[in-house]
């Protein structure tokens, strides 16, 4: 339990430095809209609910796609093949800032 407490905390202060990166801020804004307009597409198009569509996107951008949810309409499977490559690389781009950053505190720590 102390181990994953102190990987939380690490993980806090990552975020933290990383905040202040504008390219970091910029990634993470780019990402919560993308997750908005995902969310906001999937409720209106597909008729899930709001709860349902946000799972839905983060389920997917994540790459687990558990199956429980699957667009039904063809403009919501056009949507969804744009969506998973537009995500996918901001994801990738935010997690690589994170780590550049935990990195970076790790050896400004370490100083």
């Amino acid at each position: 339990m102390v181990a994953f407490i102190l990987t939380i905390r690490q993980f806090a202060r990552a975020i933290r430095y990383a905040w202040q990166d504008p390219a970091f801020q910029l990634l993470a804004l780019l990402t919560g809209s993308v997750l908005a307009a995902g969310t906001t597409f999937y409720h209106f198009v597909e008729g899930w609910r709001w709860l349902d569509s946000l799972y839905f996107c983060v389920i997917t951008l994540a790459t687990v796609g558990y199956g429980d949810f699957s667009p039904k309409t063809d403009l919501g499977k056009i949507f969804t093949m744009l969506y998973v490559f537009i995500g996918i690389g901001l994801l990738v781009a935010v997690f690589t800032r994170m780590a550049e950053a935990l990195i970076a505190s790790q050896s400004e720590k370490g100083s």
